[in-house]
């Protein structure tokens, strides 16, 4: 067998470490402002958000009032996906207008999305590898357990997988058609982990075909592997070559997906615009993956040395910023190393002593050989 030098061998791991982390700091730095429109109302509940905070009970933009509990989207609030079969008890939050959809969370909490990435990741490292089926079963325990977390809102995709599920259709067969937001950016923040498991495992080769099954298993939409893809290109090229820089790479894959971020970043750094100016203005800061994952990598191109302040920008133009800022995190992680991390954001996490054990138990496990048989 043929070794690394130590220097690859600590690069490698510290890359992915980063990138773990930063998938949960992104989301939890962001949770209070989550879907703040008005970045008056954001900067009025909250200040400019550098550190941890708790959500307040009140939420301005909050439409949560107007969301389905018995299926995708908007509607009627009659129905008992929402309280009968996920989220017991929380039911009488929906149809309260203006409630934070994160009402009652700790500061560095995470939101239920990144909270099913750890489901994700505890079945990965007991299967050994990527699982669908297993990863189906615990998912569906976890969403359905009393009790199993504290966030109040669930996506659509969540609900509308769980409307299959309450019909007696099967988990695999259990995710939702196309709809207007299924392709949002929270249907990425699973893919990190199957992404650099199937790299390490087996090369990049394998990464496309186990994203994507992955994907499939919660969301059916041929606009968000667009972009699933992209994430994963992406993501390899940064582990692949320590020498490659997020910010290059960030602009080429923006051009190629439409939006010219050489374009506008020299026009920000002509004209001293914000990026308020950017996320807000050229790009909307709501979840829709066409304007989403667009803004994660004009952010990731703009802050690409400075893990701390790509972060707290993302937070601060509010929109869908927890599940950007996952994004965000895992591409700034893998490109800057763990230590590019604020520890006081490492340390503040609620679940920091789990995320821990879980972490270092994913990188042990899929960080033995790589299909040179090299250690990595």
């Amino acid at each position: 067998m043929s070794h690394s030098t130590p220097t690859l061998t600590l690069a490698v791991r510290d890359r992915l470490r980063g990138a773990l982390w930063g998938l949960f700091v992104g989301d939890a730095l962001a949770m209070p402002a989550h879907w703040y429109y008005d970045v008056a109302a954001l900067r009025r509940d909250y200040g400019l958000i550098r550190d941890f905070q708790a959500p307040r009970e009140h939420h301005p933009n909050s439409i949560m009032s107007l969301a389905s509990t018995g299926r995708a989207g908007r509607g009627s609030q009659e129905g008992e996906v929402v309280g009968g079969l996920i989220l017991k008890g929380k039911k009488g939050y929906w149809g309260r207008p203006h409630t934070h959809y994160h009402r009652g969370m700790r500061p560095g909490d995470n939101t239920l999305n990144l909270l099913c990435v750890r489901v994700l990741l505890r079945r990965m490292v007991a299967s050994g590898g990527c699982d669908p089926i297993g990863f189906l079963r615990d998912y569906v325990d976890f969403m359905t357990a009393p009790d199993s977390h504290n966030d109040t809102y669930a996506e659509s995709y969540h609900r509308d997988f769980f409307a299959n599920f309450a019909r007696g259709l099967p988990p695999e067969r259990c995710a939702g058609a196309e709809g207007h937001d299924t392709a949002s950016i929270g249907g990425l923040v699973s893919l990190p982990p199957v992404i650099f498991a199937a790299w390490a495992q087996h090369g990049r080769g394998a990464v496309n075909d186990a994203l994507l099954t992955q994907l499939r298993l919660t969301h059916r939409s041929q606009q968000l592997e667009r972009y699933a893809l992209a994430l994963g290109e992406l993501l390899v090229a940064l582990l692949e070559d320590p020498s490659a820089r997020v910010d290059n790479l960030a602009r080429g894959l923006a051009r190629r997906l439409g939006f010219d971020a050489e374009k506008v970043l020299a026009k920000v750094q002509r004209e001293g615009l914000a990026d308020l100016a950017v996320i807000g203005g050229m790009l909307s800061p709501a979840c829709y993956i066409d304007q989403s994952f667009p803004a994660v990598l004009y952010l990731a191109a703009r802050h690409a040395t400075d893990f701390e302040e790509a972060l707290v920008a993302n937070t601060n133009v509010g929109g869908d910023n927890c599940h950007r800022g996952a994004i965000l995190g895992a591409i700034l992680g893998a490109a800057l190393g763990y230590g590019a991390i604020p520890p006081r954001w490492i340390l503040g996490l609620q679940a920091h002593a789990e995320l821990e054990a879980e972490i270092e138990g994913f990188l042990d496990r899929f960080l033995g050989l790589n299909p040179a048989g090299n250690e990595v």
